[in-house]
């Protein structure tokens, strides 16, 4: 990958909020790249980045959206000081 690669952010990166907490969701890809990466950033800085990327940037919005709902928002949540066991991990 070279340093001067431009990164392209989707229109469908957005903040999600539930049971009081609230997390980055963060869909792009690379100049160049068909696929998107996946990755949330929780309100204490962890990042969680799925290891698949996905055929468009609706697919990984989807992907967030059913495991928030399936798992809980606490799964995407880390330790307040980045240290330690994620709470869930699924």
């Amino acid at each position: 990958m070279s340093e001067n690669q431009q990164l392209e952010v989707s229109p469908l990166s957005q903040t999600i909020s539930s049971g009081g907490r609230t997390v980055n969701v963060e869909i792009y890809r690379f100049e160049g790249e068909s696929s998107w990466v996946l990755e949330v950033e929780d309100e204490f800085n962890n990042s969680t980045v799925w290891d698949d990327t996905f055929e468009n940037d609706s697919a990984a919005l989807t992907e967030v959206k059913k495991t928030i709902l399936a798992e809980g928002i606490d799964s995407l949540i880390g330790p307040k000081d980045g240290r330690g066991e994620w709470k869930n991990e699924s």
